[in-house]
């Protein structure tokens, strides 16, 4: 009678255990996802995972505005600096972010901005001497859906557009909706356009459309590739 009482106990010991263990393991994501920075939860919500993964990714820049367009293509190697531009024209430039010359930094500035627009959501949590501020439940500019508001604001030195600051309206599953950008961190907003159209490429979740209010500017990306580092 004894054994058995022992072993019962025995195993009402290991099943409390195991219940003790499956509420910490439920719990511990919950207390993680707390700690991330709006930032962070923004740029997961776009794929900022599978980022590590990525061993080149190709876009196509178009803006449209009114009758005029304008488009210029690149191919990206992150895990190398290798960039390589493509004009309208069809002129190609290659170079590597680490040995640039005067001539390629002009190239270079238009690369900044056409990735910028790409993939802002990551920059978030890549750009280091940034500020951040949020507001809950504001007007969105162009929907005026209510939406969550994160600002960042660029240190004043460095960099090809320094001081300038950036309004991300995001919904509730954090991804983006509209946003301002703001020149020099001025009050009056230099340009509000969507975020919309998103799309899956490889892990990463892309806004490839973006208008303003009159419709009369749309900038979207086209011939968009996401290329893997392939596993062992």
């Amino acid at each position: 009678m004894k054994r058995i009482f022992y072993i019962s106990l025995i195993a009402i010991t290991l099943i409390s255990c195991n219940n003790k263990n499956s509420k910490k393991t439920e719990i511990e994501p919950l207390i993680s996802e707390e700690k991330l920075t709006t930032a962070e939860k923004i740029a997961n919500a776009n794929g900022n995972e599978n980022w590590k993964d990525v061993s080149e990714i190709a876009f196509t820049f178009n803006v449209d505005r009114g009758e005029n367009h304008f488009d210029r293509s690149w191919i990206w190697k992150p895990k190398t600096g290798d960039i390589s531009s493509i004009s309208s024209e069809g002129i190609s430039e290659n170079y590597n972010r680490s040995t640039m010359d005067s001539l390629t930094k002009q190239t270079d500035a238009g690369f900044i901005n056409d990735k910028y627009w790409l993939l802002a959501p990551f920059q978030l949590v890549w750009d280091a001497g940034t500020t951040f501020s949020e507001k809950e439940n504001v007007e969105a500019p162009i929907s005026k859906e209510t939406l969550n508001q994160l600002t960042i604001v660029y240190k004043n030195e460095g960099g090809y557009t320094p001081g300038d600051a950036y309004d991300f309206f995001y919904d509730k599953n954090f991804k983006i909706k509209e946003w301002i950008y703001r020149k020099g961190n001025a009050e009056e907003p230099s340009m509000i356009t969507t975020w919309e159209d998103y799309e899956n490429f490889n892990g990463l979740e892309i806004a490839k459309t973006h208008k303003d209010s009159t419709g009369n500017f749309k900038l979207y990306f086209t011939n968009i590739s996401v290329k893997k580092e392939a596993k062992n």
